[in-house]
């Protein structure tokens, strides 16, 4: 299933089909950042759709509002550390999986979900999924 939205942020992914996050090369060291930053030291570099669970937590305590919404609607989610095969550990929202399914070392693949899935107009996050989980 396909999210429609716009992108929490300009440059942070591509506008591919199968999107992916953007990172930086350095151009002197070849070391990759994510996200990409601004200058003319680093490339901008599409990085790796895959990637493997480095460690996680669950998110159970409701962030400043907004934007996220009032006690009564928080929910809890997990966020992890996902290692891009060769290329950097990013942090990300994980969905489409069970709290006590999650295992270190676990696959998983890019995607995009809503920041607010109730929003008119939804804006896009990444987040990681197991391979082959529906979003």
């Amino acid at each position: 299933m396909q999210v429609t939205g716009h992108a929490i942020a300009d440059g942070l992914f591509t506008d591919e089909a199968q999107p992916r996050l953007i990172g930086g090369q350095d151009l002197e060291s070849g070391r990759i950042v994510f996200p990409c930053p601004t200058g003319d030291r680093f490339a901008p570099i599409p990085l790796s759709r895959t990637g493997t669970l480095w460690s996680y937590t669950i998110q159970r305590y409701r962030p400043k509002s907004p934007p996220y919404a009032g006690p009564e609607a928080f929910r809890p989610w997990p966020v992890g550390y996902v290692e891009l095969p060769g290329q950097v550990i990013v942090e990300a929202r994980l969905t489409n999986v069970a709290f006590d399914a999650i295992t270190i070392g676990m696959p998983l693949e890019m995607t995009l979900i809503p920041l607010d899935p109730d929003a008119a107009e939804p804006v896009l996050i990444y987040a990681f999924q197991p391979i082959g989980a529906s979003a």
